[in-house]
């Protein structure tokens, strides 16, 4: 693709200029007509294509935030390439609060999708044709699933040494080499020759004011190490960027009701209680404890466990105190000041 050409939705977008742009959704058996919301914003410089998208999953809320902020940004106002922002992929997930389309599949497990499949296909295919395909780098906003809160972190193939560096600049202390899922958006846009990120805070329905903040300035870092935007001068403590290889979900040994220890970003050792669930009595039934030393970066929030459900994600890493310190730096970096948009 040229610096010139750029074509979404049948609309040509010009270098210079900034539109928003409804793209015409596969219509539902009511014969309603639905779009996605997408913001363009083009250089007059040339510069790399990037995509943020965020509602995938349409219970997952926080990453529409993280666009609006983005686009309101006045960072953004010097753009060297192409922004594309899209606030939510899944309309009709969000429209019902849920994670899945109406057809009862997951957006995230249907790409590249197809012009004549499911609803599903359909709508991978267009948001893969029309947006993904078209772009360099691509940043995905997602949270935990319902009643599951995770910690701000960055998810990638991080033995891509371009994509290391993108994780490395984004900016937050936890970075997860991930394994690529069969149908996901990662890998359609892996095979593509794009580079991505998968972002995950927060947890589903919900708006997170840390993973928001996190996740707005971690795209602007992103944007500048690619050249988009101009370098600053970093404020506040200087976070150091540690990659987990390996994590895994601790599990409720028994059913009842549970009472939380450990929180997201605690350093745990082998043997530490997270948490204890009881019987309707009020009675210890068991007790929870982490296997290894690791720094808990996924949980459950709702107080009741059936035997063998995950309750705690802990990710190992080789300092895993160190790990613990650097989310507490980030989360006073990013209430330095009480930060509004604009100074992003």
């Amino acid at each position: 693709m040229t610096h010139q050409d750029l074509i979404i939705g049948g609309q040509a977008i010009s270098p210079g200029q900034s539109v928003k742009i409804e793209l015409e959704m596969p219509p539902l058996y009511t014969a309603t007509n639905m779009s996605i919301p997408i913001y363009v914003k083009r250089g007059k410089r040339p510069g790399p294509v990037m995509f943020v998208s965020a509602a995938l999953h349409g219970d997952e809320l926080n990453g529409i935030e993280i666009v609006g902020r983005l686009i309101r940004s006045k960072t953004i106002e010097r753009l060297r390439g192409t922004l594309i922002a899209v606030p939510m992929v899944n309309v009709y997930g969000v429209l019902n609060q849920s994670r899945y389309l109406p057809d009862r599949r997951d957006l995230n497990r249907s790409f590249p999708g197809s012009k004549k499949g499911s609803l599903a296909g359909r709508l991978a295919n267009l948001f893969y044709t029309e947006i993904v395909a078209k772009c360099d780098v691509g940043i995905d906003l997602h949270t935990g699933a319902i009643h599951r809160s995770n910690l701000p972190q960055i998810r990638a193939n991080l033995d891509d040494a371009e994509v290391l560096e993108m994780a490395r600049a984004f900016g937050v202390p936890v970075l997860l080499n991930a394994d690529i899922r069969d149908g996901s958006l990662r890998q359609a846009a892996s095979d593509n020759g794009v580079k991505i990120l998968l972002y995950e805070a927060g947890q589903a329905l919900r708006y997170d004011e840390f993973s928001i903040r996190a996740g707005v300035r971690g795209i602007i870092n992103t944007m500048r190490h690619l050249g988009m935007l101009n370098k600053s001068r970093s404020k506040g403590h200087s976070i150091e960027r540690f990659i987990a290889r390996q994590s895994g979900w601790v599990r409720a040994p028994e059913s009842g009701f549970v009472r939380h220890i450990a929180q997201l970003g605690d350093h745990v050792y082998k043997g530490d209680r997270l948490a204890t669930i009881t019987d309707p009595y009020g009675e210890l039934l068991c007790t929870i404890t982490t296997p290894t030393e690791g720094v808990v970066i996924g949980k459950q929030n709702i107080p009741l466990a059936q035997e063998g459900e995950a309750i705690y994600h802990v990710a190992y890493f080789p300092k895993p105190d160190t790990v613990a310190e650097h989310v507490e730096m980030l989360q006073d970096n990013l209430v330095l000041g009480d930060q509004t948009v604009s100074e992003y």
